[in-house]
């Protein structure tokens, strides 16, 4: 039998629309009525139709069903449908990890209210970090370009991180030399197979007394904000080592002003063994 547009459309469930983008793809043959130029589709229109739909349900490209309904082997299908199957698997993959991820941040927030202002004892795990401002000033670094837009990508992975250099000189020094940049940690690096490279510098993990502060969204990261951490440190006899460094938390934005939440990791060793 032979179907307008409109009845074809629907007696199989899609619109006109689909059916013209299938048409396209060469994929539903309509004849056209030389009288009046009507498209008019087949019993066999139905059956390509219905049969690339079951492809495409199976998330496999368009251009690629019209390939396998067009001129396509049994091995041609297995392939596809397993092509399907392995990028449904890595894309569930990526979920979980994402959902992980969501997880852990989640946690994290919410213990923002014990870590305030309160230091503590952690093991801060190793990160991988791109340097993009000296301060607060960016670095136009045409070498970074490529790297940064790669690891924008891998929001909510990356995060926005500082690194205080020249610590152990910090109680006597006036100013901070620090930076800021986005990082990825050492095992989101594995499991995300990132490529590394000499744009990104290494930080190992270490034992850190660690707390969370609060700073107004336009201030600059100065050593009184976190001098309580200092005063700990001498008070408990432990000696700061290595570089400081951290990461914006969240910040909050209000009608009276916007509020940065930092957590500051600042490794130590013990003078007392």
């Amino acid at each position: 039998m032979k179907y307008s547009i409109g009845e074809f459309a629907s007696i199989l469930g899609v619109t006109a629309d689909t059916l013209r983008l299938y048409e396209k793809h060469d994929i539903v043959r309509p004849m056209k009525d030389q009288h009046n130029n009507y498209r008019y589709f087949s019993d066999l229109d139905a059956r390509n139709l219905l049969s690339s739909r079951w492809y495409r349900s199976m998330q496999i490209p368009l251009q690629d069903v019209a390939g396998l309904i067009n001129d396509a082997p049994a091995e041609q299908v297995i392939q596809s449908i397993a092509g399907a199957r392995q990028q449904l698997e890595e894309e569930i993959r990526r979920s979980v990890m994402l959902l992980d991820k969501i997880n852990e941040i989640h946690a994290e927030l919410g213990r923002i209210g014990d870590a305030f202002y309160t230091c503590r004892i952690r093991e801060v795990p190793g990160m991988y970090r791109i340097q993009q401002t000296d301060k607060n000033q960016l670095l136009q670094k045409e070498c970074l370009k490529q790297t940064v837009q790669a690891w924008m990508e891998l929001l909510p992975f990356t995060f926005y991180s500082f690194r205080i250099e020249n610590s152990e000189n910090i109680p006597e020094a006036a100013g901070l030399e620090y930076s800021w940049g986005l990082a990825l940690l050492e095992e989101d690096q594995r499991k995300l197979e990132v490529c590394l490279n000499e744009s990104m510098e290494y930080i190992g993990p270490a034992t850190c007394i660690s707390a969370v502060i609060a700073s107004s969204y336009e201030e600059d990261l100065g050593r009184e904000s976190f001098q309580f951490m200092l005063d700990y440190a001498e008070a408990e006899g432990l000696a700061i080592t290595g570089d400081i460094r951290g990461k914006i938390l969240f910040t909050e934005r209000m009608s009276r002003g916007n509020q940065t939440y930092l957590e500051i990791d600042i490794p130590f060793e013990n003078n007392f063994t």
